[in-house]
């Protein structure tokens, strides 16, 4: 196992990377259910065969990911990405749930297109240095705003976000549960415990059953059976994507959506797989992700085979920062979250027992060891700073990866043209402002 995954040489070892690969899990585990309840809900008959689509997809991907990339990244059906699954596509724009299901499988199909011809990752290299930073700095700040929101210490409204009532317990005992949770992580990290994420989820995890947040209650009627994959098995309807419309409407329609989804995982794989990797330190003296192409063939392989069982488009999770954060540096990482989720499919019950309050004080305190990259910004020169701000603080604004990727990209390219830098930008880069401004313009944010 040490030679296969280079252990000694990344200065980690077996139990580093189990533990680092259940901390991803747990991290990210809320997406067995919430990824069906998106893209289907919870009265629909497909809803069984979404959740175990989710979990084979997820496993396959991290398993990819783990025994080809040699990456400690995690993988699943992409939050974002499939709501623009369930509102854009089957609300708006009115495919069926089989017809948005081909949609993403061509895109996949794109994906591994450009992953091959090695095109994805002639991208990232083409992204400035100072936006590298940037992209690290701004995934900690929208991280640690999920893990905020998902725990209601920040409550959403159409106003913006607001503290939590603290003075009605019953309104705000999620909020207090994780704040708990987020001071026992803050100790253990200070006294450099190993495993403090982990044992903070598992503390906070217990600790929600007198507050009545984990409901043990519910193993007792729990279904312990996987459920049948077969009504979203291969049930992709690609002659529905033309009919009733004239063929040149469709082929746009369909050329622009696939464009969309292509930009949004594209840029939320490579946010994510930056920013974590630039924060573990595993780039070479270039600041180039270490095996980026086999890191990409995953997420394309995940997306086609995710498409083909029944889910939407699969990328690199944000949460794998949990397991970064606790030592996990190669492939065995991501192979432990593959064989959990596997489990999960059989043990399910007890994997939706950790609610929210337990995971979010794992990513606030992600957030905080990732916005340190931002002492790394050049922001002596504007032409620099401004576009790295801008990547950075629209992550967690606009709460999407892409987009400040996007507004990075597009204010780079300009502000170093009108400055008579143009030559110092890469020609993919301009080429990739003026297809987010389309995105933006046509499609929408």
């Amino acid at each position: 196992m040490d030679k296969f995954f280079k252990l000694k040489q990344n200065n980690t070892d077996v139990k580093t990377e189990i533990l680092a690969g259940l901390t991803t899990f747990m991290a990210m585990a809320y997406i067995i259910i919430v990824n069906p309840l998106t893209l289907v809900g919870p009265e629909s008959p497909l809803f069984g065969a979404v959740l175990t689509a989710t979990c084979i997809a997820a496993a396959i991907g991290s398993l990819v990911m783990g025994l080809y990339a040699n990456l400690p990244f995690a993988q699943a059906p992409g939050m974002g990405l499939n709501v623009f699954f369930a509102v854009t596509l089957m609300g708006k724009m009115g495919y069926t749930f089989n017809q948005s299901l081909a949609v993403v499988f061509i895109s996949g199909c794109v994906f591994l297109i450009l992953t091959v011809t090695g095109l994805r990752e002639k991208i990232v290299n083409a992204i400035p240095a100072n936006i590298k930073f940037a992209l690290t700095a701004g995934i900690g700040l929208f991280i640690a705003l999920i893990g905020m929101k998902t725990a209601g210490i920040l409550v959403g409204t159409k106003d913006g976000f607001f503290l939590a009532d603290f003075t009605k317990f019953n309104d705000s005992k999620t909020a207090i549960l994780a704040i708990i949770g987020l001071i026992i992580i803050g100790l253990l990290m200070l006294y450099k415990i190993k495993g403090a994420l982990l044992i903070g989820i598992i503390t906070t995890t217990i600790l929600g059953i007198p507050f009545g947040i984990t409901k043990i209650a519910s193993l007792k009627t729990a279904s312990w059976t996987p459920p049948s994959i077969e009504p979203t098995l291969f049930k992709l309807d690609f002659s529905g994507l033309f009919a009733d419309k004239g063929v040149g409407q469709t082929l746009l329609t369909l050329l622009m959506v696939i464009v969309a989804f292509t930009l949004v995982d594209m840029f939320d794989t490579i946010g994510t797989l930056v920013g974590t990797a630039t924060k573990a330190g595993m780039v070479d003296e270039n600041g180039r992700v270490l095996r980026m192409n086999k890191a990409l063939f995953a997420d394309a392989i995940a997306t086609t085979v995710g498409a083909l069982i029944g889910t939407s488009t699969v990328t690199t999770y944000l949460e794998s920062n949990t397991g970064v954060s606790e030592g996990g540096r190669t492939g065995l990482t991501a192979v432990v979250v593959a064989i959990l989720f596997i489990l999960a499919l059989f043990l399910s019950p007890i994997a939706l027992l950790i609610p929210a309050a337990a995971t979010a004080p794992a990513l606030i305190m992600v957030g905080v060891l990732m916005i340190g990259a931002v002492k790394n910004i050049n922001f002596d020169d504007l032409d620099e700073a401004i576009p790295a701000f801008l990547t950075m603080v629209m992550m967690p604004f606009a709460q999407n990866i892409s987009t400040g990727i996007a507004f990075g990209f597009i204010s780079y390219a300009f502000l170093k043209l009108f400055k008579g830098k143009g030559k110092e930008v890469h020609p993919i880069i301009y080429v990739l402002a003026i297809l987010f401004i389309i995105k933006f313009t046509v499609i929408g944010g």
